[in-house]
């Protein structure tokens, strides 16, 4: 039911479409807007409509970023030899965020799940292959998530990279079985990538 007129029921509809955001607290996010200054309201649309324009793919790993090359594939001072394998953006920023991790990334942008139809095709595993042709690579860190999908995509990846010479290596499960990376601490990570074995 429509309790508060059409422009604010729709701004909780709209919020409510965010994952994990369910209708109590979408309402309680569209109020906290309309309570607050018109500058704030006007910031956060501003932030979102710029991020939605300007944000692009890395053309090397397919991080996010506002440049042609992101902050860690630009970085002279990353180890080039290694390139660790994560599914999407957040998990990236969550090795980052351990300070331990120093080589680059490849994001695929999601994981193998025939029942949702995501095939390999929707991946961004040419792109992976395209990067293993210069000759500096000497390892492939595979940090999918450990569920069925991760694991899926992680044996994958590894019958598709053995055969390059390439050493391929996935990060040891001191990561929860079900969890995802983004939600995992800094430490259990750093002992996930620490721990992680040749496959």
């Amino acid at each position: 039911m429509n309790y508060y007129g059409n422009p604010v029921q729709r701004l909780i509809e709209e919020f409510s479409r965010l994952p994990g955001v369910g209708l109590k607290s979408a309402s309680r996010m569209a109020f906290y807007i309309l309570n607050s200054p018109p500058a704030k309201a006007e910031g956060l649309a501003g932030a979102i409509l710029d991020a939605k324009k300007t944000a692009k793919y890395c053309k090397f790993c397919y991080n996010l970023t506002d440049k042609e090359v992101c902050y860690i594939c630009s970085n002279s001072r990353r180890d080039n030899t290694t390139i660790m394998v994560v599914e999407n953006p957040q998990d990236m920023a969550a090795y980052e965020k351990t300070k331990e991790y120093n080589g680059l990334y490849h994001i695929l942008h999601g994981s193998i799940s025939p029942m949702d139809g995501v095939s390999p095709a929707d991946l961004r595993i040419k792109e992976l292959l395209t990067r293993l042709e210069d000759d500096n690579i000497t390892e492939i860190i595979i940090a999918t998530n450990p569920n069925i999908e991760g694991e899926a995509t992680a044996m994958y990846l590894s019958k598709l990279l053995k055969p390059l010479g390439v050493r391929v290596s996935r990060i040891a499960h001191g990561v929860p079985v079900g969890g995802d990376l983004e939600h995992i601490d800094s430490i259990t990570l750093l002992r996930a990538l620490q721990h992680r074995r040749e496959l």
